[in-house]
């Protein structure tokens, strides 16, 4: 059994969003997206994995091919690795998102940022 404390991955910097990996395993991947207000998340895929997030801090904004959903703590969003998506922290709170990649598509998605 693997045991960590959420709050221990949710640092924050105000020059860009911050990733922490809390587990890996081979072909998965469990990490925090961590964003100051206004922040960005680029448009990117993850051919062939799945992808869950679950909002644990926070308001913000999910675009998906296209398509936006605004979200709030507790939210729970499910993405496939061929659709384009990116993420916005709302205006005035910074957020957190909870991660979980399965089937990584490159080892470059499993490194800390920031």
């Amino acid at each position: 059994m693997e045991h960590q404390v959420l709050s221990q991955f949710q640092p924050y910097e105000t020059e860009r969003f911050t990733k922490r990996i809390l587990f890996k395993q081979p072909g998965s991947i469990v990490f925090t997206l961590n964003f100051e207000a206004g922040q960005q998340l680029p448009a990117h895929r993850h051919p062939g994995a799945d992808v869950y997030i679950l909002v644990s801090e926070g308001t913000g904004t999910f675009d998906c091919d296209g398509t936006e959903l605004a979200v709030s703590a507790g939210d729970v969003v499910h993405v496939q690795g061929d659709e384009l998506m990116s993420y916005r922290s709302g205006e005035n709170d910074r957020s957190s998102l909870y991660v979980t990649l399965v089937n990584i598509p490159d080892p470059g998605y499993a490194q800390d940022l920031g």
